[in-house]
Parts: C-alpha cells; sequence; structure tokens
C-alpha cells in the first residue's frame, strides 16, 4: 500500500536536502562522519516533530492527519539511513543475488500511521539466510535508528523463514499482513508479499477471523470489559483503535483490501458505517496523539489527569451543567459506542457471507423463514420480513426489543442495523403512541432479561430517541474517581441488578433486598424510579430534584397512574437519603431514625427506598459495595420499619437497656456476670449505642484488662466486612486522634468510630477498620501491626505528624481532581450532639488530622462516621464542648470551621507527635 500525500511534505522533512546534507559530512569527514550524520538526522526528527506537533495544535481534531505525517517522516528517514550505509559505509560494487534486502514497515507503522512515540516496526528481508554484508547492513541501520531514540522493533528473515513463522505465529502473520515496501529491492518484496497471500493466508480465513477475536476478547478482559471505563486504554481498551484495526485486518485477510473503504465495496459496511468507522478513526488518533505530546512518550492511558488536558488542547469547552472533560469524554464514549455497534454488523456480515459460502443445493428449501408475529426468525435470531417494516410502522422499533425479551432471542444484526438507520423515525407522534408507551415497559418490567434487551435498545439509538431525558445521558461520564461507568450504563445496570434481585438471584449478596422486593405493591414504579434516578446528571441543579420534575411528566406518558407518578417522583427526589443517613449519621442516635422516618412515612416508601439504594450503590461499579455498608443500610431499614409500624411510642430507654443486657447475657452465656460487674462502669449511652455482639466483647476485654494502662484487641469482624479494633486506656483530651494516628500508620482506614468514656475514667473505644481500598484487614501480621501501632502512638514513641505525612495516597490520581473542602455544622440532626460534617479530598490520616483540629478546638468527640465516595470522603462526628453541651455560639462555629478547613485542606500544620 501507498502512503497518502501528506500536504507540505518538505516543511516536515526534505528528504533531498537532508540526503545531500549526509553526504556532504561524509565527504568532509569520510568514515569519521557518523556523529556528524545522526546530528543531522536526530535534528531532521525533532524539526519534523515539532511541524507535525504544530499542525496538531493547529488542527486539533486532525488525528489521522498527524499520525500519516508521524509514519511519513520516519520512512525517510528510514530511506536516507539506508542509502547512506549501502552506498557509503559499507559500500559493495559487486553484489551477489544473495546480497539483497527488502526494508519492510509492519505493524501499525506499515499501516502508515503513527503516534508521536510509537515503536517503529521494521522487517528486514533477504532472499536468503543473511549474508555477513546484509548483516552489516541491517546491524548500521539499526545504530542509527537506536542513536535518534527511537524504539525499533525489527526481524531479520529470508524469505522461507517468513512464510514458515507466519504460519506458526498470529503476530507475525498480523505484522505481515500490514507489511508495506519501504525501501531496498522491491522485487525481494513483491515476492515475498505474493508468497505470504499464497502460502500462508490462502486457505486460513475462517482460523484467522477465531484467533484474531479471541485474541481481541481477550485483551478486552485485560483491560476491563465495558467501553466505559473511567481511565480507558485508546488504543487497546474496548471501542479503541485496537478493535478498528482488528476489522480492518479480516477484511484484508478475507478480501484482501487494500484500504478500509474497500470494506465497502466487499459488503462489510455501509457507506455511512465506513464514514462513522473514519470518524471514530481519526478522533481516536487525535486523542492518542495529544497523549504521546503532552506526556512525551508511548502513553495510551487516558487517565483522570490527562482527560482534563486533551479536552483543553481538543478545544472542548465548559456549558451550563457540564464540565469542558465531561463533554470531552462523553463524546469519546460515544465514539467507543459507535466502535462497538460497528463491529457488530460487520461481524454479523462477516458470518452471513461464511454461511453462504456453505449452503449447498437445497439452501433455497431451507432458507423459508419462521413467523413471529410481525417478525421472522433467520437463523436463530429474530430478524425483520422487508427492509421498509420500521418505515411502514415505527411502533415495530419498539416491538422488535419487546418480543426479544419476551422471546429471549437475539436479534439478527440486519435487523440492528435498519433499526439503528430508522430510528429517527421516532418522533413526538410515535412517543405519545399508547401502543409504543406499553411495549417500552413490556421491555423495562419484563421477568426476563431486561439489562441485555435495554443495551441493545441502547445500541441501537432507539431508546435515548423513545426516551429524550435518557438520550441526554448516553455515553456521559462524571469526572471522578467514584462512578464507574457512564450515566446510561449505570443505569441499565441498575435495572439488570433490580431483575436479579426480583428473581431471587442475588439472595447471598442482598439477603434484606430480596426478601423485601416480593412485598413491594409496584413493580412499575420501582423499575420507573430506577430508570430515572439519575436521568437529571449533567444539567445545572441537583439532579434528585430535577430528576422528580422529568419524573412528573414522563410517567403519565407511560401508562401510570397519578398515584403511582407521584411514589416514581418521590423515589427519585430522595434516591440518595437512605444512603446517606446510613453511611454519614449516628444510627443509634434516636434523632436520626426520627428525622429519616418523618421523611419516608410509610412502610412501602421504605422498601422501594432500600431495593433503589442497593441496585445504585451496587451498579456504580466494582468494589464500591461492601457488607459494611450492606450492615448499614439494613441496620437503617429495620430501625425505620419499626418506628413506622409502632410509631414513635417505642419502649423507653430503660426498657431498651434492659433488652440489650438481656440479648449480651445470651452471648456470653457461663460468663453473663460481666454485665454486673465490668457493665457497671458503662453508662446508658453506650449501652444504647453499640450493638449486642460488640458490648460481649468489650466486656470480655474490659474483665481481662483490669489494672492495665492499656489494652488494644483488634478481631476481624465478617458480619461487618471490616476489623473491630477496641482501645481501653485512661481518658484523656486528644486520646481519639492518637489512636486515629496509629491506625493510619498501620495502613488501616477507619470506617466508623464510637468514643465512650466509664465511670472510672477509662476510655472505651471502638473502632472499624478497612484498608484503604475497602479490603479487609484479617492477616495476623496486619492485625499485629495494628496493636503496635496504636501502643506506640498513644505512649508517644512515634513522632505521628511527619509520618503520616510522608504516606502514599491510596489513589494516586486523585491529586487530578479539585474537591474544594466543606465544612457543615447541624444541631437539628441530633438531641445531644451537634454534628459536623467535612466534606474534602481522601489522603491518607485525614481522620487523624481532623479529629486533632477539633481536639485543638476544645470539642469531644463522641462518635464519627466515615464514607468515601472516589476521591472524596465525608467525615460526620457527633461532638459536644467540655461541659457536654451542643455548640451553639456562631463565633465558636466560624473558629471550629477554620481550623476544620485547614486540616483538610492540608495547609501546613505544625509538626508535633
Amino acid at each position: 500500500m501507498m502512503l497518502p500525500r501528506i500536504a507540505n511534505q518538505r516543511a516536515i522533512i526534505d528528504r533531498r536536502a537532508l540526503a545531500d546534507a549526509v553526504a556532504a559530512a561524509f565527504a568532509e569527514q569520510g568514515e569519521k562522519a557518523r556523529p556528524a550524520v545522526v546530528e543531522l538526522l536526530r535534528n531532521a526528527l525533532e524539526s519534523g516533530r515539532a511541524e507535525i506537533a504544530r499542525r496538531l495544535e493547529a488542527k486539533p481534531s486532525a488525528g489521522t492527519e498527524c499520525a500519516q505525517a508521524q509514519a511519513f517522516l520516519v520512512d525517510q528517514l528510514v530511506r536516507i539511513i539506508y542509502d547512506h550505509v549501502v552506498a557509503r559505509v559499507y559500500r559493495a560494487s559487486n553484489r551477489s543475488t544473495g546480497e539483497r534486502i527488502a526494508v519492510l514497515a509492519v505493524g501499525g507503522y506499515g499501516r502508515g500511521e503513527m503516534a508521536p512515540h510509537s515503536d517503529v516496526d521494521i522487517a528486514f528481508i533477504t532472499p536468503i539466510k543473511p549474508t555477513s554484508w546484509c548483516e552489516q547492513v541491517i546491524e548500521a541501520m539499526l545504530y542509527f535508528l537506536w542513536d535518534l531514540g527511537l524504539k525499533v522493533g525489527q526481524s531479520s528473515r529470508s524469505l522461507d523463514e517468513v512464510v514458515r513463522m507466519a504460519k506458526s505465529d498470529l503476530t507475525i502473520r498480523t505484522a505481515m499482513l500490514e507489511g508495506r515496501y519501504v525501501w531496498g529491492d522491491r522485487e525481494l518484496y513483491d515476492s515475498a508479499s505474493a508468497r505470504f497471500w499464497a502460502e500462508v493466508v490462502n486457505g486460513s480465513e475462517k482460523q484467522f477471523v477465531t484467533e484474531k477475536l479471541e485474541e481481541r476478547n481477550q485483551r478486552h478482559k485485560r483491560l476491563g470489559d465495558s467501553r466505559y471505563v473511567v481511565e480507558p486504554n485508546v488504543k487497546e481498551g474496548k471501542g479503541g483503535l485496537r478493535d478498528l484495526h482488528t476489522l480492518y485486518w479480516i477484511g484484508k485477510y478475507i478480501h484482501k483490501v487494500r484500504d478500509a473503504s474497500e470494506l465497502v465495496d466487499v459488503g462489510l459496511l455501509t457507506a455511512e458505517e465506513y464514514r462513522a468507522f473514519r470518524r471514530a478513526e481519526n478522533f481516536f488518533w487525535a486523542v492518542r496523539c495529544h497523549l504521546h505530546t503532552l506526556t512525551n512518550r508511548a502513553e495510551d492511558r487516558l487517565t483522570f489527569d490527562m482527560q482534563r488536558e486533551v479536552a483543553m488542547r481538543m478545544n472542548f469547552a465548559d456549558r451550563p451543567g457540564k464540565s469542558a472533560v465531561e463533554r470531552f469524554m462523553q463524546y469519546f464514549f460515544l465514539q467507543a459506542k459507535q466502535v462497538g455497534s460497528l463491529t457488530g454488523v460487520f461481524l454479523a456480515q462477516l458470518d452471513d457471507q461464511f454461511a453462504k459460502q456453505k449452503r449447498g443445493f437445497f439452501s433455497a428449501l431451507r432458507s423459508r423463514k419462521k413467523k413471529i408475529g410481525a417478525f421472522v426468525l433467520d437463523g436463530g435470531k429474530l430478524g425483520v420480513p422487508d427492509d421498509g417494516i420500521f418505515q411502514n410502522d415505527p411502533v415495530r422499533l419498539l416491538e422488535i426489543f419487546a418480543v426479544a425479551v419476551e422471546q429471549q432471542i437475539e436479534i439478527h444484526p440486519d435487523a440492528m442495523r435498519i433499526a439503528r438507520r430508522d430510528a429517527g423515525l421516532i418522533d413526538a407522534a410515535v412517543r405519545k403512541d399508547p401502543r409504543a408507551n406499553a411495549l417500552f415497559m413490556d421491555v423495562l418490567t419484563s421477568r426476563k432479561d431486561p439489562e441485555t434487551v435495554l443495551r441493545w435498545m441502547n445500541e441501537a439509538g432507539v431508546f435515548g430517541r423513545f426516551i429524550p431525558d435518557f438520550g441526554r445521558v448516553i455515553a456521559q461520564m462524571q469526572f471522578d474517581m467514584y462512578h464507574h461507568y457512564t450515566v446510561d450504563e449505570h443505569t441499565i445496570r441498575a435495572i439488570g441488578l433490580l431483575a436479579k434481585i426480583e428473581k431471587g438471584e442475588a439472595k447471598d449478596d442482598h439477603p434484606l433486598a430480596s426478601e423485601v422486593v416480593s412485598k413491594v405493591a409496584s413493580r412499575r414504579v420501582l423499575y420507573l424510579a430506577t430508570l430515572l434516578h439519575d436521568i437529571a446528571k449533567g444539567r445545572q441543579g441537583d439532579h434528585s430534584v430535577l430528576g422528580a420534575e422529568v419524573a412528573m411528566k414522563l410517567c403519565p406518558r407511560l401508562g401510570l397512574s397519578a398515584a403511582e407518578t407521584e411514589l416514581v417522583a418521590w423515589l427519585v427526589r430522595w434516591h440518595l437519603l437512605m444512603s446517606a443517613t446510613a453511611f454519614k449519621r449516628d444510627l443509634a442516635d434516636y434523632k436520626t431514625i426520627a428525622d429519616f422516618v418523618q421523611t419516608v412515612q410509610s412502610q412501602e416508601r421504605l422498601r422501594l427506598l432500600l431495593i433503589l439504594t442497593v441496585v445504585d450503590i451496587r451498579a456504580v461499579g466494582p468494589g464500591v459495595w461492601n457488607s459494611w455498608k450492606r450492615q448499614l443500610l439494613g441496620d437503617l431499614f429495620v430501625s425505620a420499619e419499626e418506628m413506622l409500624r409502632l410509631g414513635h411510642k417505642q419502649h423507653g430507654r430503660a426498657e431498651r437497656i434492659a433488652a440489650k443486657k438481656k440479648a449480651v447475657g445470651a452471648i456470653l452465656k457461663e460468663r453473663d456476670a460481666l454485665i454486673g460487674t465490668v457493665g457497671k462502669q458503662l453508662g446508658d449511652a453506650y449501652w444504647i449505642a453499640e450493638p449486642e455482639d460488640i458490648i460481649a466483647l468489650n466486656l470480655q476485654q474490659m474483665d481481662t484488662a483490669l489494672g492495665e494502662p492499656l489494652s488494644v484487641e483488634a478481631h476481624w469482624y465478617p458480619a461487618r466486612g471490616a476489623t473491630l479494633v477496641t482501645v481501653l486506656a485512661a481518658d484523656h483530651p486528644g486520646l481519639f486522634y492518637r489512636i486515629a494516628g496509629g491506625i493510619h500508620l498501620a495502613g488501616g482506614n477507619i470506617i466508623d468510630a464510637r468514643i465512650h468514656t466509664a465511670r472510672n475514667g477509662t476510655a472505651v473505644d471502638n473502632f472499624l477498620v478497612q484498608d484503604p481500598l475497602g479490603r479487609p484487614i484479617n492477616e495476623a501480621t496486619q492485625i499485629a501491626r495494628l496493636k503496635n501501632a496504636i501502643a506506640d502512638a498513644l505512649a508517644n514513641r512515634v513522632k505521628l505528624l511527619p509520618q503520616l505525612a510522608a504516606r502514599p495516597l491510596a489513589r494516586p490520581r486523585a491529586d487530578a481532581f479539585d474537591v474544594r473542602p466543606i465544612v457543615i455544622f447541624d444541631n437539628k440532626a441530633s438531641n445531644r450532639f451537634t454534628v459536623i460534617e467535612i466534606g474534602s479530598r481522601d489522603r491518607p490520616a485525614l481522620l487523624n488530622r481532623l479529629a486533632r483540629a477539633l481536639f485543638e478546638a476544645r470539642l469531644v468527640v463522641h462518635s464519627a462516621h466515615i464514607a468515601t465516595y472516589g476521591e472524596r470522603a465525608v467525615d460526620t462526628f457527633y461532638v459536644t464542648d467540655v461541659l457536654g453541651e451542643k455548640i451553639a455560639d456562631e463565633a465558636r462555629m466560624k473558629t471550629v470551621e477554620k481550623r476544620l478547613l485547614e486540616a483538610a485542606e492540608d495547609r501546613k500544620i505544625k509538626v508535633a507527635a
């Protein structure tokens, strides 16, 4: 293949002028000219790269032009080096027939597309085993290329070796498939090419397709099997450049196409699909070239810090409700989605072509297709009887998906292609059509597999056309480390999880939700609330409030009653309430439950809200859900249900404590006397706040540790997915922040803390601890390290601050995000305490710094609750002043806020123990 013509080539590199300069240097210095020649070549490479970078800056979206210019620049340098080595360094006046070399560009370089720091893949082909002259020439050329700082991937093989190795190795075969003549013996290249097509390719087409698709699947698994990972790999990721290349390789291997445009001629893509192919390829090349230019290395991963930079270079601007980087990434994911669609139709066409080759004399008799309603069964897949079915009745665009989910049949790629083409027929009239809305609800609330079919509907463009508000969030990412998927992917995953819970397939992970779902009065409400909970993301304002407004307009159209509509809108409005209450408030505080119940008001709402909260959190991404969150949501649900059932006339304080002591006695069995001995030292607040199993452990530890100045116990606590660390020590100001510092130094991350003081002045502090990424700390060595670190911190054997400051970030790229710290005081959330909530960027020992700031502000911490959302942490403290009173004075609040903001912003804190 020939490279396309590059505009104003000589501005990039003037080969003739450079070749003359190299010849002149050699004429002047002879064999000592090598350093001068390298310098000339290096300057040409640098000025060529600078010109290409300038062109990319001037036309930041011209990715393919940049990639082709880069390959052109390397071509010219390789040619000059070859000519110089053959004509001057190892000149042979009378070469034998074996002393011939063809220089081939292979891989991406062979395709004529390179990013600024891509490898230069070169194959040297000789007629027979390389002679000493050939070896000298190849070696000299490689040394020149290496001296230019190029990363060279090279092979040197005879004609026979090329054929033999290409037959046995898929990587070599793919590289040779894209082999392009650069310089040297043209006849030898032609011979190698002819033998490759005749002896390697011929007859192995199906094997190549199978191996290439398997290679693609393995690559996707390795890099996170979704198009919507938050830090995508532009080259290797799903929906990226390599997927486009795979289509081209397959097309070239089977149909010998010389250019991607010929995929249209051989019937694998339509002209419109080819334009989409070029658009995606050009965009991804632009992103990749910008990445290489910015990092000055071969960097193909679009990391958080790079996303902002590339978005700026490609002229994406902020819009109301959407930052430039979010708009850039939305466009990126739309292109990746497009590549997924192209792959589907391409492989279907290929399948069809292979099937046609197989068919014999009786194929016409077998080709009568079974009818399913308005559709047909085509090769076991749901197809359309003719090309105009959707144009005649656009409601059929929804019906095909309803039939697919009901019959559990995959939709034929040809039908998907026609649906994608005709999705634009869905207009206001179709959206108002009762039949269309009923069909959509059949898909959404299907008891079979709504997730898969909704994903097909989304890929065909039907979903976003029928629900335009959903269309606005397609491919929309959120620029943070918490949300792993785009909004549409997150929503579809949440609906899939809801269907699993309803079918009883998630009992192990979600026992409470699985039990409650059967008591829900309206399935339609639950499925629609799941669909709409994030529908208003990316708009100006609170997405919960705006989403509720969308629900009020959309639900009647979809056939819901006024009462159902109101309930969906309420769920969307409050879909974050349950998780915020469970993770950021003290569930042992009566007022927490009372305030939550006041908003929820009914058992049905509570059940719906629990299930919606569970599927929302689970669908955020892997590793976000854990047993600690399950426990907190379960505790809140049980307490709220009890209050809704019994009203506010619950058991009095004394009765609740008596019931708790009885439950603890049952756990302790023969040691239940501890309740009346060491248990007397603990006040009523302790008995109400702590669960029975923790009280039982605390009492046994208090009994064992009598008379000891310090006791630290740590137990793996599977019910809460964390390690329970209990510290008994003489209470004194600052004890809490020192313990927290010790836990952080041992590599622990505190997710919950309760601080109590016994009547004899002993502090009884319970901490729940995980590692910084939310994983358990349950190995004996980890637990021993925790105990030692706490003891060292309390005994002042370590300087806490300098050591804590030196700890690395758990999420190294959190620095890419600007999280402004905020401090909120709430005197209504609790009857006894002031609740202080601090939101800031998460980092090592944040809790220790905040706790120290509270200690310096002379406040007493009674409990702490820590929630993390990717790079963002929310730390909530229940505090009083030293006299046990709430903080009500405005001036005092301002002082405390200033101290907490300083700690949260990581400003210089004076180094102390």
